[in-house]
């Protein structure tokens, strides 16, 4: 049941904004215990475009529609992306993963990969998904399952552009909780890789 009181003659606020970004954040959703509302300056991972920072919650007037919005930029593909924060959770907004996430995505990593039979076609298209989920546990799953091609011979060119786009997702969400440079993460887990 919501809680939204329809706002006064003036029109919406941005404190208003930010209280019904409190609202969405705190949401039942599958982020059990994730009660913190989006606040401005946090870091945090979008599905389709991975780790970005929120620059911004206010209203917008979007067709002669006053909307609440939340203003996302993502430094490294140079994209800023405004969704309305009635969208934001379902659209697989998120905050930055625990510690406990990561060493269990670790420990997937470290796993025995999952060789699939089916056509490469079928599961490319289904790595390419879990790497848009933006779910951690589920890019973990791919750099496991795809890792043992990138080094050889064998891995083909879309293999390998799989295996770096999840490399990628993952090292810049975990650079970001641990608060180090993305290329020690990136270190750390070639090593974690190369020592299975």
């Amino acid at each position: 049941m919501s809680t939204f009181k329809t706002p006064p003659k003036g029109g919406m606020t941005d404190a208003m904004a930010r209280s019904a970004a409190a609202l969405t954040a705190t949401q039942a959703d599958s982020h059990a215990g994730d009660d913190d509302p989006f606040q401005e300056g946090d870091s945090i991972v979008y599905a389709a475009h991975g780790v970005g920072r929120v620059d911004r919650i206010g209203v917008d007037e979007i067709a002669g529609t006053k909307l609440e919005i939340i203003q996302i930029s993502f430094p490294g593909n140079q994209m800023t992306l405004r969704i309305p924060l009635s969208k934001a959770r379902k659209s697989g907004l998120r905050k930055i993963v625990t510690r406990d996430i990561v060493d269990k995505a670790m420990s997937i990593i470290k796993g025995k990969p999952h060789v699939s039979k089916g056509m490469w076609a079928r599961r490319a298209v289904a790595y390419q998904e879990k790497i848009n989920s933006g779910d951690l546990i589920q890019i973990a799953e791919v750099l496991r399952d795809l890792r043992r091609n990138v080094d050889s011979l064998d891995g083909s060119f879309s293999e390998r552009k799989l295996f770096e786009a999840a490399q990628e997702r993952f090292v810049s969400e975990v650079a970001v909780l641990e608060n180090k440079d993305p290329t020690a993460v990136l270190q750390t887990l070639t090593e974690t890789m190369k020592s299975v």
